[in-house]
C-alpha cells in the first residue's frame, strides 16, 4: 500500500495515496461567506472549483505558528476536495502488516491504525471517514 506522509502541527498523518489526486504549493483561497467553519474557501485548480478544508479542524488540532504550505488534493467519491497541510513529507510504500489498529474511541472512527516506524510514529487516516459525514 502505497501512502502519503504529512505532517500539521509536529504531528505526522497519512492518508492512503490511491485517494490523493495532486499535491499543490499554497495559492490564492476564495473566501465563502456563511461557510461551515472548516471550509477555508474555494480554489481555482486549472479551472476546476474546489472546495478547500481545514484539516486541523477536521482533527481537531490546534494551528502550527508556521505557515501552511501545501494542498493535499483528494479523490472521494466522485468529488475532488482539498485539504490544507504544513507539509507533505513523503509518499512511502508500506506492508499492510506494519499498520497496527488502535482500539477508536467514537469520536475519532476515522483513525485506521498507527504505521510504527523506528523512528516515529504515523496515524494512518481514513480521510473519506473524516470528511464525508
Amino acid at each position: 500500500m502505497q501512502v502519503v506522509v504529512f505532517k500539521v502541527n509536529e504531528e505526522q498523518f497519512a492518508v492512503e495515496a490511491s485517494k490523493v489526486q495532486s499535491i499543490n504549493d499554497m495559492m490564492g483561497i476564495t473566501k465563502v461567506p456563511k461557510s461551515e467553519e472548516y471550509i477555508k474557501g474555494l480554489i481555482n485548480l486549472r479551472g476546476n472549483i474546489i472546495s478547500l478544508l481545514d484539516i486541523n479542524l477536521l482533527l481537531d488540532i490546534e494551528k502550527s505558528t508556521g505557515q501552511q504550505e501545501n494542498i493535499i488534493i483528494l479523490n472521494l467519491q466522485e468529488e475532488s476536495v482539498g485539504v490544507t497541510v504544513d507539509q507533505v513529507d513523503e509518499v512511502l510504500e508500506i506492508e499492510e502488516n506494519l499498520i497496527e489498529k488502535i482500539e477508536n474511541d467514537r469520536n475519532k472512527i476515522y483513525i485506521k491504525g498507527v504505521i510504527n516506524f523506528k523512528d516515529r510514529i504515523v496515524t494512518l487516516i481514513d480521510i473519506e471517514k473524516l470528511i464525508v459525514k
